[in-house]
């Protein structure tokens, strides 16, 4: 075989061996991270203000659950072109230009009147969770295959981000006066936290564009939009895209509604409330780096087995309602032979530690689905990562109103976790199905292999 043959072309070569300095790189990384954690956080902000917001606008639970999904509406629909975007015209270009996006209606957030004006608002600062496919595809197209998964699960531990204003929020909410300072220029109470975050956007802004380095690398350029979509018409991107709702769809679900649920069902106070959600948002944010070791290490789909695995069990737990089986003995017990017993009530404690081990399956499961993507598809992972991160991402928009609607029928606030545990079980299943015809298909050599490219 000539030499010439064993040479991959220039496509694949880049996945493997990636691009520029890793200096460069690493700047390109820590960059992305810090953007993506600011607007993540602001992509977010609802899961915190909606609960004065309620308050001071009268808000029934339906409206609620409006107003915390709407902005992940629009930080879901537009992700796959983003991908697209950022492929072909360069991540430095496109993230700054989406963070300047983002600045204004930041600011409107804080001076809204009504609640329709607010959800409007909520709606166009909802742009800000589109970063996620702007820095996959940028960093994916820098890294070199061997450190893909580390790199993007360093990038994507910028889900952190869901937890600054859970941190910040109920403080200045509480410290910040109403009427807001120098007239009220600079708004106070709920309204102080979307000024401040439009202030740090600019800020962003300047350091992402000055920062980054001047040449990009851009897999997309001067290719046709029907060839980065054909990809798309793989069966196996839709399968990523179902995993990608259970691992991340429902993490933005519950980082918007569990302070809710910690006020509602255990009578918390906000800052409370907010300190225990951390508590989830920390490990389903900050393992994801350990998640994409695992995957380079192990292989994304041994990974994903103990995510489901786990998940599985913990949302199954969750979901279970509290309350009491009621008996009728007719001459026993009291006066009418009724009594209560295997009473079923989950506190605080145990509710936030199993919260905490579906937040490590999250974790690891999020940079576990993105694993795959550069592997299967290294020329595609803006188109591939913008459509599995859009349709993760709707797993988000629609989860919350579907609880405050089986809230509002049911009166159970457990039937929030059922919902989890019936998503977290199908994709289980899903994932085992593949592997279980991928095994008979090859038998009997496959019989201990996990990874492989004919599924």
């Amino acid at each position: 075989m000539s030499t010439a043959s064993q040479v991959p072309p220039a496509p694949l070569a880049n996945a493997l061996e990636g691009v520029g300095t890793p200096a460069q790189r690493t700047r390109i990384c820590a960059l992305s991270t810090i953007g993506f954690t600011l607007m993540f956080a602001v992509w977010l902000m609802f899961g915190i203000l909606a609960i004065p917001i309620r308050k001071e606008f009268n808000l029934t639970e339906v409206q609620f659950g409006w107003l915390t999904a709407i902005a992940i509406l629009n930080g879901s629909i537009w992700r796959l072109l983003f991908g697209i975007a950022t492929d072909r015209f360069g991540g430095r270009r496109v993230f700054t230009a989406l963070i300047l996006a983002t600045i204004v209606p930041s600011y409107l957030v804080s001076q809204a009147s009504s609640y329709y004006e607010l959800l409007f608002y909520a709606f166009l600062v909802g742009l800000a969770g589109n970063a996620f496919s702007v820095g996959i595809a940028w960093n994916s197209a820098w890294f070199p295959r061997q450190q893909q998964g580390l790199a993007l699960g360093i990038f994507g531990a910028g889900n952190v981000g869901a937890s600054v204003t859970k941190f910040i929020g109920p403080f200045l909410i509480a410290t910040i006066p109403v009427a807001g300072y120098y007239g009220g220029w600079i708004p106070g109470g709920w309204r102080f936290v979307p000024f401040l975050y439009c202030v740090m956007l600019a800020m962003l802004a300047v350091a992402m564009w000055f920062g980054s380095p001047k040449h990009d690398h851009m897999p997309g350029k001067g290719r046709s939009m029907a060839e980065m979509l054909r990809p798309l018409n793989n069966v196996r991107v839709w399968r990523f895209s179902l995993y990608y709702v259970v691992v991340f769809g429902a993490y933005v679900a519950l980082s918007v509604w569990l302070p809710k649920y910690y006020v509602d069902v255990y009578g918390l106070p906000l800052q409370s409330a907010a300190l225990l959600t951390a508590l989830f948002i920390f490990p389903a944010s900050l393992l994801r780096p350990l998640g994409g070791w695992f995957s380079d290490r192990f292989g994304a789909r041994r990974v994903m087995y103990w995510v489901f695995g786990t998940m599985t069990v913990a949302t199954f737990l969750l979901s279970g309602p509290s309350g009491h089986i009621v008996i009728n003995v007719p001459g026993r017990f009291d006066a009418d032979g009724m009594t209560e017993v295997m009473p079923v009530t989950m506190n605080v404690y145990w509710f936030t530690a199993l919260v905490f081990i579906v937040g490590v399956g999250m974790g690891v499961g999020k940079a576990a689905v993105y694993k795959y993507i550069p592997e299967y598809f290294p020329r595609d992972v803006g188109a591939v990562g913008g459509l599995v991160g859009l349709l993760g991402a709707l797993g988000g928009f629609f989860l919350p109103p579907i609880f405050a609607f089986l809230l509002e029928w049911t009166w159970i606030p457990q039937t929030t976790f059922f919902v989890l545990f019936l998503l977290t079980a199908v994709s289980f299943m899903r994932l085992h199905l593949t592997v279980w015809r991928m095994l008979h298909s090859a038998s009997p050599h496959l019989e201990t292999h996990f990874e492989t490219h004919t599924s």
